[in-house]
C-alpha cells in the first residue's frame, strides 16, 4: 500500500470545507496545515469526515469516470460478459475483463487499479485518522459518537469493495501521519478483513441515529449501516448474521416507491428523475454547482446520439447491456418496456432530430433530459442502496434460515412493482409458497438479475454464490445456474479460478515488498 502518498492525501481532510443539508458536500479549498494544528475544533472533525463522501466507494458506485468509462464498480460487471463498454478499445480493462484475458494484460489493467486502489485506502487512512482524533476533540458527546461512527461506515465500506475485488489486502485501522511509520504491512487475509469489516459497521449502526436518507440531511445513518452490513454478511453467506440488521431496514420506514401508472409515471422513472424518495436508502449526491454528475446522461446512448444534442458533443454506452442479457425478462415485465430501464429510440423535443438504437439498448435509467436538453449539467443523485435491495436481501436471508413461508411476501413486493398484468402481492407470495428453499433462492437470484443490473451488483453476486446465471439466447425469462469456475460467461469466455479476483496494482508491488500478487498475474 502506497501509504506515503496517503499522507499527502491526508491533507485532503484539511482542504475541503463542507457545510451541512443539501450543500454539505459542496468542495471549498483550505489551505494546509499540521496535524497538530488541524485536530481541534468541531469544524475541523467535520471537515475530515465529510470528504469520506466524496472519496473512494461511494465514488466508485456514483462518479463518471469521463465520457468513456463509468463507475469503477460497472468494471467488474464486465467479467459477467452481460454488459459491454462501447469505447473498450481505449478502456481496455473492459475489454479484457469481459473475455477474462486480465491475466496475460495485468500492466493494462493495473493503470486502472492503480487508481481504485490509491482513493479506496486514501479515504481509509482518513477514516483512520478521525478515529483516532475525534474523541480528544472538545464537542458534545452525541455528535463525536456520530462523526465517528460516519468515519467506522466509510472505512467498512471501502474495505469491503476492496477486499470483494482483490482478495485480501494490507490492513490498517491506525492513521499514517508519520513518514517514520512502517508502510510496508503485507496482505492480511479476506477473512481478517471482514472482521474489520464487520465490527465497523456493528459500530456505526450502535451509534448512527436512525433517519432516512433523503430527509435527514443526506448523512449516513443507523439505516444505511445496517443495510450495509446486511449486504456484507450475505456476501460471506452468514444468513443468520444478517437478519437482524436488514430487520432494522425494513422497520426503518423506507419503502418502495409505486407506481402512478406503467409509462411515464412508473417507480421506475420515478427512481430516474426524483432524489426524494423513501426507496432510496444510500446515494452519491450530485448537484448543478460544484458537484455535477458529469458524463451521466450521455452514458444512456449510442455514440450516433451526439448528432441529436448540443449541450454533450461525446455519447459513449460505457455500460450496455447485451441483447441476451435483456432476455433475462419475460415480455410482460415492466422494466423490459421502452423508457422503463432501457430504451431504442429518442427524439429530441426541441429540433426533432431522432436517436435510433435499432437492436442496441441504451439505458434510459441513466438519462436526464434537462441535462441533455437545457442545462448540460448532471444533478441526478446516484443510488447505492434501494429498499427493492433490502426486501431482496431478506427474501434470500429469511429462507435460508426460517423458510419460504417467511421470505415469499419480500419477494413478491419487488415482483408485483414490475408486473404489468396487475398481479398482487398476495397472489405472487402463494405462487411462491409451493417452492422449497432452493427453489425460492434461485428466483430471488433471477429477480435481482432484474432489478439491481443497473447498480453494478451482478457480479457480486457470482462471488458470493459460487454460480453464474445462464441467461437464455431464446426463451424470454429463463436463466439457470452453473458453477462460476468452468462456466462460459455472457460473452463465451471461460471462467478460471484466477479470474475471481484482479490483480494487485504492479505499482504497489513495486512500493511494497511484502506485497505478493494474486495467483495469474504478472508481478513486473
Amino acid at each position: 500500500m502506497n501509504f506515503k502518498y496517503i499522507i499527502l492525501g491526508l491533507s485532503l481532510s484539511t482542504m475541503l470545507c463542507m457545510s451541512s443539508c443539501k450543500d454539505f458536500l459542496d468542495e471549498n479549498p483550505r489551505s494546509e496545515v499540521g496535524e497538530d494544528d488541524y485536530y481541534k475544533t468541531q469544524g475541523q472533525a467535520y471537515e475530515n469526515v465529510n470528504v469520506l463522501y466524496r472519496l473512494g466507494a461511494p465514488t466508485f458506485y456514483g462518479n463518471a469516470n469521463g465520457a468513456y468509462q463509468g463507475p469503477f464498480a460497472s468494471i467488474p460487471v464486465m467479467l459477467t460478459g452481460y454488459f459491454e463498454n462501447s469505447y473498450e478499445g481505449q478502456e481496455q480493462i473492459n475489454q479484457y475483463s469481459r473475455l477474462l484475458t486480465r491475466q496475460q494484460n495485468t500492466r493494462i489493467v493495473s493503470n486502472r487499479v492503480n487508481e481504485i486502489w490509491r482513493t479506496a485506502f486514501q479515504a481509509i487512512n482518513i477514516a483512520n485518522s478521525a478515529i483516532k482524533n475525534i474523541p480528544n476533540i472538545a464537542m458534545p458527546d452525541d455528535l463525536k459518537a456520530t462523526l465517528i461512527g460516519e468515519a467506522k461506515f466509510f472505512r467498512a465500506f471501502n474495505y469491503f469493495f476492496m477486499v470483494k475485488m482483490f482478495g485480501g489486502l494490507p490492513l490498517s485501522t491506525d492513521q499514517y501521519a508519520s513518514l517514520d511509520q512502517d508502510f510496508f504491512l503485507p496482505r492480511s487475509s479476506p477473512e481478517e478483513v471482514y472482521e474489520v469489516i464487520e465490527s465497523d459497521l456493528i459500530a456505526a449502526v450502535e451509534t448512527l441515529p436512525a433517519a432516512i436518507f433523503n430527509s435527514s440531511g443526506r448523512r449516513v445513518n443507523k439505516n444505511i449501516a445496517a443495510m450495509a452490513l446486511a449486504n456484507v454478511y450475505l456476501q460471506q453467506n452468514k444468513f443468520d448474521e444478517a437478519v437482524p440488521y436488514i430487520d432494522i431496514v425494513l422497520q426503518s420506514g423506507h419503502s418502495l416507491t409505486p407506481n402512478t401508472d406503467l409509462n411515464t409515471l412508473s417507480a421506475f422513472n420515478s427512481l430516474r428523475t426524483s432524489d426524494l424518495l423513501d426507496e432510496t436508502i444510500y446515494a452519491m449526491e450530485f448537484d448543478e454547482g460544484t458537484n455535477s454528475g458529469g458524463s451521466w446522461p450521455t452514458y444512456g446512448f449510442t455514440a450516433s446520439a451526439n448528432a441529436i444534442f448540443d449541450k454533450y458533443t461525446i455519447f459513449e454506452r460505457v455500460y450496455g447491456p447485451t441483447n441476451r442479457f435483456l432476455n433475462v425478462y419475460e415480455a410482460d415485465d415492466l422494466r423490459i418496456q421502452p423508457r422503463q430501464f432501457y430504451h431504442w429510440t429518442y427524439t429530441n423535443p426541441d429540433n426533432g432530430k431522432t436517436w435510433n438504437g435499432g437492436n442496441t439498448a441504451g439505458v434510459w435509467y441513466f438519462v436526464e433530459e434537462d441535462a441533455l436538453l437545457n442545462t448540460g449539467r448532471s444533478t441526478k443523485d446516484r443510488n447505492i442502496y434501494r429498499y427493492a435491495e433490502a426486501l431482496l436481501i431478506a427474501a434470500e436471508v429469511k429462507a435460508r434460515t426460517t423458510g419460504v413461508a417467511s421470505a415469499a411476501a419480500h419477494l413478491a413486493e419487488v415482483r408485483a412493482r414490475a408486473s404489468t398484468t396487475g398481479e398482487t402481492v398476495a397472489q405472487i407470495t402463494a405462487q411462491l409458497q409451493g417452492l422449497s428453499v432452493d427453489q425460492f433462492v434461485q428466483e430471488v437470484w433471477k429477480e435481482r438479475l432484474r432489478e439491481l443490473p443497473l447498480e453494478f451488483k451482478m457480479w457480486d453476486d457470482c462471488l458470493r454464490t459460487g454460480m453464474f446465471p445462464n441467461i437464455s439466447a431464446d426463451v424470454k425469462g429463463q436463466v439457470t445456474f452453473t458453477p462460476l469456475v468452468g462456466a462460459a460467461n455472457g460473452s463465451g469466455a471461460i471462467f478460471k479460478e484466477t479470474d475471481l479476483v484482479y490483480p494487485i496494482s504492479l505499482d504497489e508491488l513495486q512500493r511494497n515488498p511484502n506485497l505478493t500478487q494474486n495467483t495469474g498475474y504478472q508481478t513486473n
